[in-house]
């Protein structure tokens, strides 16, 4: 259910876990998460109250970790903050010129070794053994080699986030990035959808590329890894 009086972007992950990526989703009440071999997100509404936090307690168990990809301000007493990172969402504009390329190769299951050592080295965000099956992902390769690579995360209705958009540091500098996020971007068009993306604050090289090629900076944002009290709620 989605909150009113809040936008969809603003509970982006809480909106595809009870929408189109509900076939994904673990959890019930007011709490949920994608399985673990998807994805590490999980979500609460914006708008939390006390049974928010019981049922998040209740997906993670005592001592649990939670990765929650939106702002929860102070969470209560017993909940432990590990990480608290800034970041930024940004939303295509009509000056995003998207366009498919012949260059780029759909990847799937068989190149799940690859997409995740190039992960690896380029530390693009989570990434799992399934996440290429939120959406279409794509590739270039360099004779065997996947070099490049970015596809589909979060999906809330009506948008779809483009993530994992990285490259070998051997590839940089050749406009692949630009190339990828425009043909994926094109593929969320053809749907009907509008593309957006998310990026850490502190990774201005990559914002100020994506400002450059038509997205604009819609707000900034936390993303939050917190352990669970040692005791039921």
């Amino acid at each position: 259910m989605i909150e009113t009086g809040v936008h969809i972007l603003d509970q982006a992950a809480w909106a595809s876990l009870t929408g189109p990526h509900a076939h994904f989703a673990q959890g019930d009440g007011r709490a949920l998460r994608y399985r673990p071999e998807i994805s590490p997100i999980m979500a609460i509404p914006p708008v939390q109250d006390e049974q928010a936090w019981v049922d998040l307690h209740t997906l993670v168990g005592r001592r649990g970790q939670a990765f929650l990809s939106a702002d929860i301000g102070t969470p209560p007493d017993g909940w432990t903050v590990d990480v608290r990172g800034e970041g930024v969402q940004l939303l295509s504009t009509a000056a995003l010129r998207s366009a498919p390329s012949a260059d780029l190769v759909v990847l799937g299951a068989a190149d799940v070794p690859e997409m995740l050592d190039l992960v690896a080295r380029t530390k693009p965000g989570p990434f799992e053994l399934e996440t290429y099956r939120l959406g279409t992902y794509l590739g270039v390769r360099r004779g065997e080699r996947l070099v490049a690579m970015a596809g589909e995360r979060l999906h809330p209705p009506g948008y779809t986030e483009i993530s994992a958009v990285c490259t070998d540091p051997e590839f940089r500098g050749l406009g692949l990035a630009s190339t990828l996020v425009r043909a994926v971007a094109h593929n969320i068009r053809e749907r009907g959808e509008i593309p957006f993306m998310h990026a850490a604050a502190s990774n201005v090289n990559a914002i100020r590329l994506y400002l450059s090629i038509g997205f604009e900076l819609r707000r900034t944002r936390q993303f939050t890894v917190l352990t669970s009290p040692d005791r039921n709620p």
